[in-house]
């Protein structure tokens, strides 16, 4: 059974950093995409960053979050950085079932997630 862990969040001022962790089990993920989506309270899911092929980010975080991974602890990490109270929300980490390019910005490419952490930045 494959499970996704998250782990990093927490309570930040603005202008501060944290690094988000997603940890998988139940299989090896080491050529597939895996990717970072957030959702703060009353929006819908949004794109953060996403690795496979190659990389991706939302213009919104572009410049100020780096999303790395570690195949060998099948891990991906999302370091963010110059945090605004605007990235406030629930990030959830997902990974792809798929072998190749996708589309990485798109949710329904992703077959597992995980259950979230909570990211708040204070003004």
């Amino acid at each position: 059974q494959v499970q996704l862990v998250e782990s990093g969040g927490g309570l930040v001022q603005a202008g501060g950093s944290l690094r988000l962790s997603c940890a998988a089990s139940g299989r090896t993920f080491s050529n597939r995409a895996m990717g970072w989506f957030r959702q703060a309270p009353g929006k819908e899911r949004e794109f953060v960053g996403a690795i496979g092929t190659r990389t991706a980010y939302a213009d919104s975080v572009k410049g100020r979050f780096t999303i790395s991974r570690d195949n060998a602890k099948n891990t991906v990490y999302l370091q963010m950085s110059s945090l605004k109270p605007e990235d406030t929300a629930v990030y959830y980490c997902a990974v792809s079932n798929f072998i190749g390019t996708i589309d990485l910005r798109r949710a329904g490419e992703y077959n597992y997630w995980g259950q979230g952490t909570q990211v708040t930045v204070s003004s």
